[in-house]
C-alpha cells in the first residue's frame, strides 16, 4: 500500500513538474500572472512587481505583489535558472544582480519576499542572462570596469552565485578581436560556444559598437569578432543575438538597435564558427527602427520586436536563410519583451512590454495584450499613468513564458 501510495506521489511530482518547465503555462493556476521590473517615474525605489495580463479576468492590470529594490537599481532583465526553481534580475544600477525570493500565498497566487544582492565584483551594468546546462551562468555588463571602450563577461557558479571569473577582451589591446559594451548573449552548448554583441556605452553617448564576438564556451578564448553593419563606420549597436540550436537551422541571428535590422551568420561546421554575418531584413524599407528582442516559438516562428514605432514582426524562419515576414502585431512605442500565454478563454495571446530606458518617444509604459491570430489588441495596461512606473522587462511567474528568447 505504501508502494503504491509512493508511485502516485511520484506521478503527481512528475506532472507538475514537467507543467512547471512548460513555456506557455497554460494548465496552471495563475498562469497570466507576471512578473515586471519596473523604474519610479516619481522619485521612489525601482523595482519588481507582479501583475495580472489576462484582459479577460476581473483584475486585469492589477499589481497584487510589489518588492522595492531601492532609488536608482534600475532593474533590467529578469531570468529563471536552468530548473527553474530561482529568479533573478539584473540592473543597471545598485548591485547590477539580484536573486529573488518568491511565494505563494494561500491562493496560489505568486507573492515577491526579497531580494539578494550578488557580488559581481569589478563589473558593472547588468544586461543579459544565460544559464549553462553544467551548473554555470554567464552575464553580460555593457559598462565593465567603468572604463570609456569597456565591458565584460562575469562566469558565475550557479549553486552558490560566486563570482568564478570575468572575461576582458579591450578593444585597445586588439581591435580585431574585443569584447565592448556587451548587451545580449547567447550559447550553443552542444557547438562549445557563446556570443555577444557590442552595443552602446551605458550613458548612451561616450560610444556605440558595431559587432558580435564569438567565443570558446570552456576556455573563454576569443575565436571571432564580427561586422555586423553596413560599414566599419556604420554604428548599428548591435543588440540581441541568437545562436539557433536543436531542431532548428544552424545560423545566428542578431538585431541591431540603432540600424533596425536582423542579420544572419551560417554556421561553418569545418572552421567550428560562423561565417561573416549578411543583413536578412532591413527595418528602414518597413518603416521600422529599433530591433531589439527575438522569441522562437516550438513552430519556427520569429517574433522580433521594433520599438520605433512599436511593432512585433512575426517571421517563418523554416527555411532560412529565407526570412519570411507571416505578420505585423501593434504594440506601442518602446515595444521590447514579450511573454506568451493563453487567456482564461483559451485565446493565444503575446502581451509586450513597451519601454526602452524611458528614452524619448520609446516609452509608453504600457503592456499591449495582443491576440496572436487576429492581431487584435485585447487589452492594455498604462503603467505610467496608473502606477507612476515604467516596465522594464517582464517573465512568467510559473516559470519561463517563452520557447527560446537568446
Amino acid at each position: 500500500m505504501k508502494l503504491k501510495i509512493n508511485l502516485i506521489s511520484l506521478i503527481i511530482l512528475i506532472t507538475f513538474s514537467n507543467c512547471q518547465n512548460d513555456n506557455h503555462n497554460s494548465d496552471l493556476p495563475h498562469d497570466s500572472s507576471f512578473y515586471i521590473d519596473y523604474r519610479s517615474l516619481k522619485g521612489l525605489s525601482d523595482g519588481i512587481a507582479v501583475i495580472e495580463l489576462d484582459p479577460e479576468a476581473p483584475n486585469f492590470g492589477y499589481i497584487s505583489s510589489k518588492l522595492e529594490l531601492g532609488i536608482g537599481v534600475l532593474p533590467h532583465h529578469l531570468y529563471y535558472n536552468q530548473n527553474a526553481n530561482k529568479l533573478f534580475t539584473t540592473a543597471l544600477g545598485g548591485s547590477y544582480l539580484y536573486q529573488i525570493k518568491t511565494e505563494k500565498d494561500k491562493n496560489g497566487q505568486p507573492k515577491l519576499v526579497n531580494a539578494t544582492p550578488i557580488d559581481t565584483g569589478e563589473n558593472t551594468v547588468g544586461e543579459n542572462l544565460f544559464f549553462t546546462n553544467d551548473g554555470r551562468y554567464f552575464m553580460t555588463f555593457m559598462g565593465g570596469a567603468g572604463g570609456p571602450k569597456d565591458g565584460s563577461i562575469g562566469v558565475f557558479n550557479a549553486d552558490n552565485n560566486q563570482l568564478i571569473k570575468t572575461i576582458k577582451a579591450p578593444v585597445q589591446t586588439n581591435p580585431n578581436q574585443f569584447i565592448m559594451y556587451p548587451h545580449g548573449i547567447s550559447v550553443n552548448e552542444e557547438k562549445g560556444i557563446m556570443m555577444v554583441t557590442s552595443t552602446i556605452h551605458p550613458d548612451l553617448t561616450t560610444g556605440m559598437g558595431n559587432t558580435c564576438t564569438l567565443l570558446d564556451l570552456n576556455t573563454y578564448e576569443l575565436k571571432e569578432t564580427y561586422l555586423v553593419a553596413d560599414s566599419q563606420t556604420d554604428m548599428s549597436s548591435p543588440v540581441e543575438v541568437l545562436l539557433l540550436r536543436g531542431k532548428f537551422p544552424q545560423y545566428a541571428l542578431a538585431t541591431t538597435m540603432l540600424g533596425g535590422d536582423i542579420w544572419i551568420a551560417p554556421y561553418n561546421a569545418t572552421t567550428k564558427k560562423y561565417d561573416a554575418f549578411s543583413k536578412i531584413f532591413d527595418g528602414s524599407t518597413q518603416g521600422l527602427g529599433w530591433a531589439l528582442e527575438m522569441y522562437i516559438d516550438d513552430n519556427s516562428k520569429l517574433y522580433v520586436s521594433f520599438a520605433d514605432p512599436g511593432k512585433v514582426l512575426v517571421f517563418d524562419i523554416s527555411n532560412l536563410p529565407q526570412l519570411k515576414l507571416l505578420k505585423t502585431l501593434t504594440a506601442d512605442k518602446g515595444a521590447h519583451h514579450m511573454v506568451f500565454f493563453k487567456t482564461k478563454k483559451g485565446k493565444e495571446v503575446v502581451a509586450v512590454q513597451n519601454n526602452l530606458l524611458d528614452i524619448p518617444n520609446l516609452n509608453s509604459g504600457t503592456i499591449s495584450v495582443i491576440e496572436i491570430q487576429t492581431g487584435k489588441t485585447l487589452g492594455t495596461v498604462d503603467l505610467r499613468t496608473k502606477y507612476g512606473i515604467l516596465p522594464e522587462s517582464i517573465e512568467g511567474t510559473n516559470g519561463p513564458s517563452n520557447y527560446m528568447h537568446h
